[in-house]
């Protein structure tokens, strides 16, 4: 498959067989001289950066670190053939891993037979609800998670991600809280009883991960501290000295097995399912479209979601946890020249090699070591200027950001996003119901009408004002419009006339349209008319169904406010 523009899809849809199954387009056109080494070298190089990787997150999920490789193998093999995207690498993530720890810790104890088969079950739950949105093409639902509350959960919750990760770095018990005050309180309470030589391990993990980053990307830094690090605990006998270590991990491929369809946890896990859902494909989608721009295609919302949503389903029977697209993994994938979704194919085969014949090479793998893997991996999720950039630029999306970052830290990450959610459309209604508006007035500069509070030259007439309406009118900002009228005509008594210009209404509701009408007529019955100018054809089309052409006539049917002032006898510049 080129990266070119004219691949597939240029020029029209694809066909039928390639918008079902997209590696029937892509192996079509694939290209071995060009795309093969590539694939081959990127699916070697992230295959060895998401074994300790995936593990890691299952560990920071609750689940046996070996559940990270079964659910790295089948589902992004699966995404291979379903998704759009060439070069995202789809396995376990932070944040999803921290969700599944939260929702499924609810019922079950992490660790448990109970809480893997429910990790599943959740996996299950996860790739329905993405692939019925992709399937029903209803991908634009997530575009109502706004970016400051997106922005405010990823960073709160790399901070729960990094805290919770405290137990294994310094070799205590912390017990599991969703509140990060009384996690730091319960850590500094147990610092004392810090085991060295793990808080060593895990600090030295720590600096060679953040040197292996300055150093390159794709160098397996991560690889080579699971090695290292293993050597020294069997060779030095640590474990036997209370360093905790991965231990036994089961060879072989997951057995395939049907999640328990549970009424009651189907109906417990609902809100993180969805959560899940919702959260994961904005940050695969957003990764994906930053790849896909630099090679100059697109990506498709709807067969991402299908993608995803397969790789979770198929992946939920062979023992695996909710998965997305990662944004280190896919930025090493790409750096490293993968060119196809046969990167992701390779990088599968390599992880299922890995399960088969050198699960045992982990035993001695200390659990600080994949501690420090999760702390350095999220590190660079907190977002330090995206708040001061939307203070500068709009207070309101600046204060969503932070009341979810503030309802993440304290209150747990579910209640944490669906806080940022319902403050974001608390905002949406509020700016809504007061829209912005503006009395016009005539700029003879520039031969147009403009906001008289913007531009207090611009020329106005006592006995008409002219009104523009800056938004579409519903039954929760029409009591705006109507009090600002009757304002109007308490503020000038001999008012004549008021004009108003519809020119930024794109539809009116059936409250609104009732509202408008009622003033009209009470102000004619004082003497005072209303034009309306400018109104678009959809509006036209609601007045015409209420009646209005013929109750109203030519008093709502001005081109413009020219048009309106010229029926009052009225011009600019007289």
């Amino acid at each position: 498959m080129s990266s070119s523009p004219t691949a597939a899809g240029a020029g029209g849809s694809p066909p039928l067989l390639e918008r079902l199954l997209p590696i029937a387009g892509w192996l079509r056109r694939y290209k071995l001289r060009d795309d093969l080494p590539g694939d081959l070298i990127a699916g070697l190089v992230t295959a060895v950066m998401l074994v300790p990787q995936s593990m890691a997150y299952a560990m920071l999920a609750g689940l046996p670190p070996v559940v990270g490789l079964y659910a790295s193998t089948i589902p992004l093999a699966i995404y291979s053939l379903f998704g759009s995207s060439r070069q995202l690498a789809v396995g376990p993530v932070a944040i999803v891993s921290l969700l599944t720890l939260a929702g499924v810790g609810a019922i079950a104890e992490p660790g448990s037979p109970e809480f893997i088969a429910l990790a599943a079950l959740l996996m299950l739950m996860v790739g329905v609800i993405q692939a019925a949105l992709g399937l029903l093409r209803a991908g634009f639902v997530v575009n109502f998670l706004s970016h400051a509350v997106i922005s405010g959960f990823t960073s709160a919750a790399a901070i729960v991600i990094g805290l919770s990760q405290l137990k294994h770095l310094l070799g205590v018990d912390i017990p599991r809280e969703s509140n990060v005050v009384i996690l730091l309180s319960n850590a500094a309470r147990e610092i004392g009883g810090t085991h060295l030589p793990t808080l060593l391990i895990g600090l030295a993990s720590i600096a060679a991960l953040m040197i292996g980053k300055r150093i390159s990307k794709k160098f397996p830094m991560p690889l080579l501290v699971v090695i290292v690090s293993s050597l020294v605990v069997w060779s030095q006998g640590l474990h036997n000295q209370g360093v905790a270590i991965v231990g036994t991990v089961p060879a072989g491929l997951p057995a395939f097995g049907v999640p328990n369809l549970s009424g009651g946890a189907l109906a417990a896990l609902a809100p993180v399912a969805a959560t899940i859902a919702f959260v994961s494909f904005m940050e695969s989608v957003a990764v994906a479209k930053a790849i896909a721009s630099r090679h100059r295609y697109k990506i498709d919302a709807n067969r991402e979601l299908v993608g995803l949503g397969f790789a979770n389903v198929v992946g939920a029977f062979f023992r695996g946890y909710p998965v997305t697209g990662g944004f280190s993994r896919s930025a090493v994938n790409d750096q490293a020249g993968a060119r196809t979704p046969l990167a992701g194919l390779v990088t599968a085969a390599l992880l299922g090699i890995t399960l088969l014949f050198f699960t045992d090479l982990f035993y001695y793998l200390p659990r600080a070591v994949l501690a420090a893997i999760v702390m350095v991996a999220v590190f660079g999720l907190v977002d330090v200027k995206e708040p001061a950039h939307l203070f500068k630029i709009k207070k309101a999306d600046a204060a969503t950001l932070l009341v979810t970052f503030a309802a993440t830290l304290t209150l747990g990450i579910e209640t944490g996003i669906l806080t940022g959610v319902g403050f974001s459309l608390l905002v949406f209604v509020v700016r809504s119901a007061w829209p912005h508006s503006a009395e016009l007035g005539w700029l003879e500069s520039d031969r147009v009408y403009r906001n008289i509070a913007r531009y207090p030259n611009a020329q106005t007439w006592p006995s008409v004002y002219i009104h523009r309406v800056d938004a579409s009118l519903y039954f929760a900002n029409a009591a705006a419009l109507e009090n600002r009228m009757n304002d109007v005509l308490a503020e000038r008594p001999d008012l004549e006339a008021i004009v108003l210009d519809f020119s930024g209404v794109n539809d009116v509701d059936g409250v609104a349209i009732d509202t408008l009408g009622d003033r009209m007529d009470a102000f004619k019955t004082q003497g005072v008319r209303v034009l309306l100018a400018g109104v678009k054809g959809p509006v036209r089309d609601l007045f015409d169904r209420a009646g209005w052409n013929h109750k109203y006539g030519d008093d709502i049917q001005y081109m413009s406010v020219d048009a309106a002032l010229a029926s009052l006898g009225l011009q600019p510049g007289t």
